[in-house]
């Protein structure tokens, strides 16, 4: 019996393994300005089946190195699905970046890498969550990223409504829709359909798994306050750097050194301060310049220095500079230190040419990330959610992407 126990033991284990939550890998110090989209600007590709979908890159190392992708097929939870790589991938993935280029002019060189899927090697077959990791030649995972792929066979109506709970009346925004599948017999609607709810596409906030409250006909109706609610925030900070000749309203001064070195005006706290609306574009970035023609090989990098006044709510806690010019994630790099000459907190992040959204979070000595401590949290804030709405009939091996829904919370209402 013991042989076949070891078995059991070793197939749980590799189990356990196959169905670990397929997280976004943050590149190295090396990799810079990721930006990956779809048909439109915002950086997360959500696109029907045979869209097309941009990847792009720079290695500040700029030594022309080899880069390879793979795809990997997820369910809703982002959890590995059962599905061969034949079922999903026409073609054949773990393919060599053939289209890179070599920075020109620019005082820090880099070498600029793009893939566009589909391919002429690959193509994608089915719907639902998808992964692209990018390796080295030494087959090191460098780096991965998130993306989204759906067929139009369910309508989504959303709107976002004011919090009904008096505790959280002037700083949450409610997300409420229904669902009209085309063409799809449910059977068992909460079993069958599955629902993420996503706040500027930033995963880590987002709402999975709501079962809709009642249904009139084909209709799956989500009429919930607390469920699918979302703290609202406040706008994004913004620096344009597209034109390192002269500073922008954000912008301080400009100094050259080895590279240019751009410094904001010291930001400050919003928490205690009137919401006042300032567009954003909700912690995104676009990479531009106004030095040259071609932004992948001409735009120029620059030192950012950022600068937050120290207080006591701080405490012994960290504060990081956070926006998806990053990832959103929490570094080394973005983390702030204390300047004892000012009393200031300073951060300084190598940045390509572009207008870059940014907020300042906190975590906390236990490691709990505080969002909006800084910033404040407002339900007038606009911000952009989006429903996706997941379907797996019976005896089926994945979960499929068959609607999308998105509000503003600009259209806010009580």
């Amino acid at each position: 019996m013991r042989p076949i126990l070891k078995q059991i033991v070793l197939l749980f284990f590799s189990l356990s393994l196959y169905a670990q939550v397929q997280e976004e890998v943050h590149p190295p110090s090396n990799i810079k300005s990721v930006i990956f989209k779809g048909p439109t600007e915002d950086q997360f590709p959500i696109v029907q089946l045979g869209e097309p979908i941009y990847l792009e890159f720079d290695d500040i190392l700029a030594n022309e190195q080899d880069y390879y992708y793979k795809i990997v097929h997820c369910d809703y939870d982002w959890t590995p699905s059962q599905l061969l790589k034949s079922q999903y991938l026409n073609g054949v993935d773990n393919q060599r970046i053939i289209d890179y280029e070599n920075s020109y002019n620019t005082l820090q060189p880099y070498s600029n890498y793009r893939l566009t899927i589909p391919n002429e090697n690959l193509r994608l077959k089915v719907s639902g969550n998808y992964l692209i990791e990018i390796y080295n030649s030494s087959y090191e995972l460098q780096f991965s990223r998130r993306f989204l792929v759906y067929k139009d066979l369910a309508k989504v109506g959303a709107y976002t409504k004011r919090s009904r709970d008096f505790n959280f009346l002037n700083e949450k925004q409610s997300v409420q829709f229904s669902v009209f599948p085309s063409g799809i017999q449910l059977v068992n609607p909460k079993k069958e359909v599955k629902i993420v709810i996503l706040q500027n596409y930033h995963w880590p906030t987002a709402r999975y798994n709501i079962p809709p409250q009642f249904t009139m006909g084909s209709e799956l109706v989500y009429k919930y306050d607390k469920e699918t609610s979302f703290f609202g925030g406040n706008e994004f900070l913004n620096v344009d750097t597209k034109d390192l000749r002269a500073p922008t309203a954000a912008i301080s001064h400009i100094e050259y050194k080895d590279l240019y070195h751009t410094y904001l005006f010291t930001n400050l706290y919003r928490n205690d301060r009137p919401y006042t609306y300032f567009p954003d574009i909700n912690g995104d970035f676009v990479i531009r310049t106004l030095q040259g023609s071609n932004v992948s090989r001409e735009a120029e990098y620059t030192q950012v220095h950022f600068s937050l006044p120290y207080t006591e709510m701080i405490g012994l806690d960290e504060v990081f500079v956070f926006g998806k010019f990053n990832n959103y994630v929490l570094e080394e790099v973005n983390r702030m230190t204390y300047n004892e000459t000012n009393g200031n907190l300073e951060a300084t992040i190598l940045l390509k040419q572009g207008f870059y959204n940014y907020k300042y979070v906190i975590q906390r000595e236990d490691q709990t990330v505080e969002l909006n401590t800084i910033s404040g949290n407002f339900h007038f804030t606009e911000n952009n959610y989006t429903v996706l709405v997941y379907y797996r009939n019976f005896g089926e091996l994945y979960d499929s992407l068959i609607g999308i829904g998105s509000t503003n919370s600009k259209d806010i209402t009580n």
